[in-house]
């Protein structure tokens, strides 16, 4: 089987842009929530974000900039990052190169300031580039066309596994031989009236309005809702032979990819866990890993009551003892949730806690719940020797997605 290796990680989120300096600030405990800026949210019950700094002409011109949904902006701008780092430039990447990009939402931004010009100035003033900057499948093509990989192109949206759900597809095609190369991960930009609304009606969100740096406290027992993020990741894939060949740095391997549905709910997970236990249960069998041996999770970690509760109830199912021999923190106390953006962000994490030696901490974990009773690395990172790191991402309607990481060795 053809082995797939991680060769170049960039990154756009609350934290700020880049890789290394990221992390080192998601590993500090550092919160991205802030009030949102983006609209008034004075009329609304939430009020806080975790928005990304992004300025798009750092990446592109203008004129590119006014023709792309922020969505896509955001992914252009991880790519060009994630190719640097991997040390590839566009002339090296032609037809052996793809791309697979997840998104749960698309160019949500566009959308609604375009519907705002049809109610108020008339269907003649709708910009002839509505469609192609909003629909969901743009960040991909824009990429694809920015840096030449005239590979497989794909698009996925599978809510909040999209990335991960990206992640995974991106190394099958490495290991069927579609591709040599290719930049996946994910995207998004939702920070609109319309979007926040919807959440909140749902209860979906943290009210913790007040405190905005303390609302995102998975599996802490006062947790009250996740806390909406935005920003985009890519990761450079590769075929290990390709990389070796050209020197590359190379950071992890990606060795398991499972993924399930719960065919339970439209946004609640099954309470038993059995979806998020066979996606965990897929990637340790893809990857020909003993449960044993994995020595981190990057938790889906919403810091919803469900979905923290349930999440922990199938890590027991899968790793037995083991389970609370693990370390397993939620980013997501930090960055905020990136929806279909997560997963890529989550598994760059895993893949620079293998590097760096170090496992972030899941901040806000004041008070435990008698439910969630694993190690959740507590306010503080811990170093740690990490060998076998898994990253979980699970979806509304019961869409799950699990990566798995190990270090490299020829």
């Amino acid at each position: 089987m053809r082995r797939v290796v991680v060769t170049g990680i960039g990154l756009i989120t609350p934290l700020g842009d880049g890789c290394q300096e990221v992390f080192h600030r998601i590993a500090r405990g550092e919160s991205g929530v802030r009030r949102i800026t983006r609209f008034d949210v004075s009329e609304y019950d939430v009020k806080i974000g975790a928005e990304a700094d992004f300025e798009p002409e750092k990446y592109m011109d203008k004129r590119d900039a006014k023709r792309m949904d922020r969505f896509s902006q955001m992914a252009v701008a991880a790519s060009m990052l994630a190719l640097t780092d991997a040390g590839l430039s566009s002339q090296e990447l032609g037809e052996r190169a793809g791309v697979c990009l997840g998104t749960g939402i698309g160019g949500m931004e566009t959308l609604s300031s375009q519907f705002s010009v049809l109610f108020d100035k008339g269907p003649s003033r709708v910009s002839p580039f509505f469609i192609p900057m909003m629909i969901a499948n743009m960040a991909a093509g824009n990429v694809a066309i920015r840096f030449g990989a005239r590979g497989p192109n794909t698009t996925l949206i599978t809510a909040c596994a999209a990335s991960s759900n990206a992640v995974g597809e991106g190394m099958r095609y490495i290991r069927e031989g579609v591709a040599d190369v290719m930049i996946v991960g994910g995207s998004e930009a939702a920070f609109v009236p319309l979007a926040v609304a919807g959440f909140a009606s749902m209860k979906a969100l943290s009210t913790r309005n007040h405190e905005p740096e303390r609302a995102s406290r998975p599996f802490d027992r006062g947790r009250d809702g996740f806390v909406m993020g935005e920003g985009a990741a890519s990761l450079i894939l590769e075929e290990s032979e390709h990389a070796k060949r050209r020197g590359a740095r190379i950071y992890a391997e990606l060795a398991g990819y499972g993924l399930t549905a719960d065919a339970y709910h439209i946004t609640a997970p099954s309470p038993d866990g059995e979806g998020a236990r066979r996606a965990m249960q897929m990637a340790l069998d893809s990857a020909g890993v003993a449960p044993e041996e994995v020595d981190y999770i990057n938790a889906h970690g919403t810091s919803t009551p469900a979905n923290d509760a349930t999440e922990t109830q199938a890590i027991r199912q899968v790793f037995g003892e083991h389970a609370y021999k693990l370390a397993v923190s939620s980013t997501k106390s930090v960055t905020g949730h990136l929806l279909g953006a997560a997963g890529a962000l989550e598994a760059a994490v895993c893949v620079l806690a293998i590097t760096n030696g170090r496992i972030p901490p899941t901040i806000n974990y004041e008070e435990p719940d008698p439910e969630c009773d694993l190690d959740y690395v507590p306010n503080v990172a811990r170093d740690l020797d990490v060998r076998v790191a898994m990253s979980n991402s699970f979806g509304f309607g019961g869409q799950n997605a699990v990566l798995l990481f190990r270090r490299f060795e020829a």
